[in-house]
């Protein structure tokens, strides 16, 4: 909430700066170009005010009022001070944005499973911030609180969360190709979260806590669409009625249309320093931990990204057979995503075919053909190289994925770095675990597909084909699937394929990176 309200505040400063003069008349305007975004009824209602302090605005949000005013949205208790943020026009035409958000709140309402409630303090909140009416963005912002602390209470659950002392900082210029580009970050320390599950229906009852010294969050964005989004969130309040909506669905499609491609890229990391997890059944850590998102905007040829890396993991173990203690990662790095989306082609077909006077708006026939243009531009599901090690072992994957027909083709190189002590773990488990005496003859299979690189490691090309067929370092292991009818022809086109899966798949292993040392799985998505 720190965070989103003063960006929902900063929505009344895109209009051009007042006079240096602050009066009853500026807060007036201020007044009603906030009702641009959040109606009137904001202000007849107590939820928003706007009031001289001196010579700057206080803009103050009552979430109370906010309750209250809601249908059928009654809390059987609720208890929170308003949010003010102080505005204050500069000679520039920008504005000062600066807030103290100190904070305690509590509420309680009644939930399918009976009473819940939350209570949270936020102590010695500061926000001191620069906005650009005409960036609609902060060119610069800092903020810091002293700690936090928020509890919540359901039937089966109850989560008790803290935090030391945390910073935030924003910064924002004027993107190459219009928008805004941006960069944020933030961190907390002494994050704490303890959860207790007691489930008599389930059996769940158990404790958890995660904790970690130090959260981090990253994030950058490029050519954001800030002014068009406001434009949109507008039209949205001065056309709540339904008729008027209708009447006016040129124009909001000529607003959407302005507001693509929303971004042109957005990425996002958290980490986490020395991260624990405290379980019943031992404690989980890492000494490094971090997820990582990344997103293409509305585009023809779009990206997105996932990463989860960690490193110095540990695992509890007196749960686990002592012959698996060879085999539990250390490290990890997860890349995962897709490629080759196209959004914006479909984007821009629905939108200028939508109809709010039918019902529906896009019809049952449109929707099909959009989905049958979105896979015909072949969108991949891709894996990044990725690893898993722990001491001299160390999986290494990586390929990628399209669905030509109902099922994929695909391929995906696999490399293992030794991959003998992966079998000498399982023979070693194989004399007290008749499941891992079934697996070790299969181990033993596998490695006799395998290619030997140059450094030792084994590696595994693997190929899939929408006929059913696979192949393995460019042996067929299974052939195309039977064809569903009596068309011969189809019988001969499935056989095909099958060949040309099997003369992709050596050629990859002929032209991999095994002679450039083996240094781990080569596909390039």
């Amino acid at each position: 909430m720190k965070r989103i309200l003063p960006l929902a505040f900063a929505l009344a400063l895109s209009a051009p700066a007042f006079a240096q003069t602050v009066d009853n008349q500026g807060a007036k305007e201020l007044s009603d170009n906030l009702a641009r975004y959040f109606g009137k009824q904001a202000f007849d209602k107590g939820v928003l005010k706007v009031s001289v302090e001196g010579d700057a605005y206080k803009i103050a949000f009552d979430v109370k009022s906010l309750v209250n005013a809601l249908p059928e949205q009654k809390l059987l208790k609720f208890d929170m001070a308003p949010y003010a943020l102080m505005v204050k026009p500069r000679s520039d035409g920008s504005w000062d944005v600066s807030s103290n958000f100190s904070q305690g709140a509590s509420f309680e309402f009644d939930g399918p499973e009976g009473r819940q409630s939350m209570e949270f303090t936020i102590k010695d909140g500061k926000l001191t911030s620069v906005y650009d009416p005409a960036l609609a963005a902060f060119t610069n912002a800092t903020s810091s609180l002293a700690g936090m602390t928020m509890t919540s209470r359901e039937a089966k659950q109850q989560a008790d969360i803290s935090t030391g002392a945390g910073t935030a900082t924003v910064t924002a210029t004027k993107s190459a190709n219009g928008g805004v580009d941006f960069t944020a970050t933030q961190k907390v320390s002494d994050f704490v979260e303890k959860i207790k599950i007691d489930d008599p229906n389930s059996g769940m009852n158990f404790p958890l806590t995660l904790k970690t010294p130090e959260l981090s969050v990253d994030a950058n964005g490029k050519g954001v669409r800030t002014k068009p989004l406001l434009d949109l969130l507008a039209f949205a309040v001065a056309n709540e009625d339904e008729t008027k909506l209708k009447a006016n669905q040129a124009e909001l499609k000529s607003l959407m249309l302005a507001a693509l491609p929303i971004w042109e890229r957005v990425d996002g990391n958290y980490g986490f320093k020395d991260f624990e997890v405290e379980s019943p059944v031992g404690k989980f850590g890492a000494a490094q931990f971090s997820t990582a998102f990344g997103m293409d905007g509305v585009s023809q040829n779009g990206k997105v990204d996932y990463a989860i890396k960690a490193a110095g993991l540990t695992i509890p173990r007196q749960t686990l057979p002592e012959w698996t203690v060879p085999l539990l990662p250390t490290d990890i790095d997860l890349n995962f995503g897709g490629a080759n989306i196209d959004l914006d082609t479909m984007a821009k077909k629905a939108i200028e075919a939508f109809d709010l006077n039918k019902n529906p708006p896009l019809s049952d026939e449109f929707g099909k053909a959009l989905v049958a243009d979105f896979k015909a531009k072949n969108p991949k599901v891709v894996i990044g190289h990725s690893t898993v090690r722990n001491g001299d072992i160390e999986v290494a994957l990586e390929g990628e994925m399209t669905f030509p027909g109902e099922k994929p083709d695909a391929t995906v190189t696999v490399d293992i770095a030794g991959y003998d002590k992966i079998v000498d773990a399982l023979k070693e488990a194989a004399k007290s675990d008749e499941q891992m005496a079934q697996a070790f003859p299969f181990a033993l299979a596998v490695k006799g597909f395998g290619k030997t690189l140059p450094d030792g490691r084994l590696e595994w090309m693997i190929n899939t084909k929408a006929d059913g067929s696979v192949t393995v370092n460019g042996a067929m292991l299974k052939g195309p699937d039977a064809a569903q009818d009596d068309s011969a022809g189809q019988e001969d086109n499935s056989g095909d394929d099958g060949a040309d899966g099997t003369d992709d798949s050596t050629g990859g292993d002929d032209s991999d990176g095994g002679d450039n040392g083996g240094a781990g799985a080569k596909l390039q998505p």
